[in-house]
């Protein structure tokens, strides 16, 4: 008999108010911490990442890699978990997975329909979107825009998951008659750990410095008050 070895991933998201970390073996949830604030994350990561790694008896070397949702998000926030991961990784020796959040939530919202559609609130009356398959699978293109917009040509058994999701569920249902809403979990660190776990059995992380933030769009810009 083949023995798997179990791979074990510490996971952070802070891409929205909602934050949480987490440490996961394959797809089981070791230990993981929330918080939902809209003072940032700066002050809690680390704090977080040290205490759950002690209270497992663990080190960051004990890891077999490090996950971060890249965005789409907040720019502050995608910095500060970008970052964080970045310095446990180069201090590890250990590599990254880098996933969009998006993606996460189509990772989770797989089986629920032939097709899934993560929505994320990104404010300015618009959202952040994408399409997949059954399986999680990536189809398109990762998009920011109107709503009623992203939605063209999407039809059929159709599963919706996201914040953005229940918050445009009457707009959605408008134009996707029939659209089904499963409950994903929205502290995105737990999933994106065991979606990051299989990845990395697979050879796929890469050096801490390669991480790159997804904004999807450019960054709000203000002229100083004179």
């Amino acid at each position: 008999m083949e023995y798997k070895l179990r791979v074990r991933v510490l996971a952070v998201d802070t891409t929205t108010s909602r934050g949480s970390l987490a440490v996961v073996e394959d797809d089981d949830v070791r230990a993981e911490v929330r918080l939902e604030t809209a003072d940032g994350h700066s002050r809690w990561l680390l704090a977080a990442a040290e205490s759950v790694l002690g209270g497992l008896a663990l080190d960051a070397a004990a890891l077999d890699g490090f996950a971060v949702a890249v965005g789409p998000g907040s720019f502050t926030g995608l910095r500060v978990g970008i970052a964080s991961v970045q310095g446990l990784a180069l201090a590890s020796g250990r590599p990254v997975v880098g996933l969009s959040s998006l993606d996460v939530l189509g990772f989770l919202g797989k089986g629920a329909a032939p097709t899934v559609v993560s929505v994320m609130e990104a404010f300015r009356q618009e959202v952040f979107a994408a399409v997949y398959d059954g399986e999680g699978r990536l189809r398109g293109e990762r998009r920011v825009g109107l709503l009623e917009d992203l939605l063209e040509g999407v039809e059929g058994d159709v599963a919706f998951v996201g914040a953005g999701a229940g918050a445009y569920r009457p707009r959605i249902e408008a134009r996707v008659p029939g659209a089904r809403f499963p409950e994903v979990d929205l502290f995105l660190a737990a999933g994106l750990g065991r979606a990051a776990a299989s990845r990395l059995r697979r050879g796929e992380g890469c050096r801490p410095g390669e991480l790159r933030p997804m904004y999807l769009r450019g960054a709000d810009l203000r002229k100083p008050r004179s």
